[in-house]
């Protein structure tokens, strides 16, 4: 039994589904409050990465460096991951990959000059790598853990909740790095995957069924993961929407180098020679756009297939009003609220997507789905984040760059809403 039944039918948007889905659902509140845990943590690594990076080096181009070095790894192992995710216990997984994050991330505390930069891009790639296969493990139980009627209102829970933990973790990030060091923050990255790994633990995770295999799968090919690999492609070739909300996130991903320039404005535009972290103020703005933005969609349109599908589009040229606007903020003040805006949008397309992908994708498949998912868009947001860095490198001044950044929104945004024209009816 996966919760608690109740007369009053879930609704998304409203925050009192949200409550209603924590208390009734023991084994997806666990669930919930690891992935929170772990998620405050992780924006006090980025917060003291970016402050420590600019003390170091005074470079955007550093930055770049250390969000590639992240989002490299998934492209590389994400493909493995997938396969792992749907052979194994998906709960060990999460739990073991917590463990090993909470000694590695304890790395960052033996950088002491620039001359050591080489071991943050390191230990950022190896952090990403573990993470790789955390997360479609992670993304791929969530259906185990809820009914139909509940997987909608645990999706915006867990993009909302995403969304605060990343307002509180930059927040307080930058309270931790300006008054009490870097180092600190660290430290309460490492201390927050151990809590989250002891939450895990206690999750109730209900056995999948499994597909009995032939005589035949005793081959190299399945005993490599290359025909579980391969049977995940036929899949996803065979069903034209679910390969078409795979390239949702990357066509976000285009203009991801949007995240460096968070970094820029807030440690260098707007702040002082990156000391005080003030690039928590806008990654801060970011996780409060995040948590809105959904919550606001589907009050105004509702959640059935159609309207998440339009809903996407439009989140598409709303993120570039955004960031056009943010290009040219005059003060910290109004580039927060663009940025709050321009992540509102970016969330709906995030939460709207996945949510899309739980509905369609059967679970044996989840995993590889997820991980095909991760592959495209953090290889995509890793060439963007390269040729941000290149930009700067050239001298091209950062209101300049997220101007530019921001009019590639509008190539998803127009491709998105070809591909809803051409396939009505279908």
């Amino acid at each position: 039994m996966q919760s608690k039944k109740t007369d009053a039918p879930y609704v998304a948007g409203h925050i009192s589904s949200y409550c209603r889905l924590l208390r009734n659902n023991a084994r997806y509140r666990r669930y919930w409050l690891s992935g929170s845990i772990s998620q405050i943590g992780d924006w006090f690594n980025y917060i003291a990465i970016f402050v420590l990076l600019s003390q170091l080096t005074g470079s955007g181009k550093a930055v770049s460096w250390f969000l590639i070095a992240k989002h490299l790894a998934p492209t590389v192992f994400g493909p493995a991951a997938g396969v792992i995710a749907d052979r194994y216990s998906r709960k060990g997984i999460m739990v073991g990959c917590d463990l090993i994050r909470a000694a590695l991330v304890l790395g960052y505390l033996f950088v002491e000059d620039k001359s050591q930069v080489w071991l943050i891009y390191l230990l950022a790639f190896t952090q990403e790598a573990v993470w790789t296969f955390y997360s479609p493990a992670r993304q791929a139980s969530l259906p185990n853990l809820c009914s139909k009627e509940e997987l909608g209102i645990a999706n915006g829970l867990s993009g909302a909740s995403w969304s605060v933990m990343l307002a509180v973790g930059a927040a307080l990030g930058g309270f931790f790095t300006a008054h009490l060091g870097w180092q600190a923050a660290i430290a309460a990255d490492s201390v927050s995957f151990l809590l989250s790994s002891s939450v895990m633990a206690t999750v109730c995770l209900p056995h999948r069924e499994r597909k009995t295999a032939p005589a035949a799968a005793f081959s190299i090919r399945r005993l490599t993961g290359w025909h579980d690999l391969r049977e995940g492609f036929l899949y996803v070739r065979s069903q034209p929407k679910i390969a078409a909300l795979l390239l949702i996130k990357s066509g976000w991903a285009l203009a991801g180098g949007v995240l460096v320039m968070l970094a820029v404005f807030g440690e260098q535009v707007f702040g002082a020679g990156g000391e005080g972290g003030k690039s928590g103020i806008l990654f801060s703005m970011r996780g409060v756009g995040a948590a809105v933005g959904p919550i606001l969609a589907w009050r105004l349109i509702g959640e059935s297939e159609k309207a998440m599908r339009q809903a996407v589009g439009a989140a598409f040229f709303l993120s570039a009003a955004a960031y056009l606007l943010f290009s040219q903020a005059p003060d910290m003040f109004w580039a927060a609220l663009w940025v709050c805006c321009g992540h509102a949008a970016g969330s709906v397309q995030w939460v709207f997507s996945t949510t899309l992908i739980h509905r369609s994708v059967e679970d044996r498949f989840r995993g590889r789905v997820f991980s095909a998912e991760m592959a495209m868009l953090t290889l995509v947001l890793s060439l963007s984040i390269w040729l941000t860095g290149a930009a700067m490198d050239t001298g091209i001044s950062p209101r300049r760059i997220v101007f530019g950044l921001a009019l590639l929104y509008i190539l998803p945004g127009l491709t998105w809403s070809w591909h809803l024209q051409n396939s009505k009816g279908s």
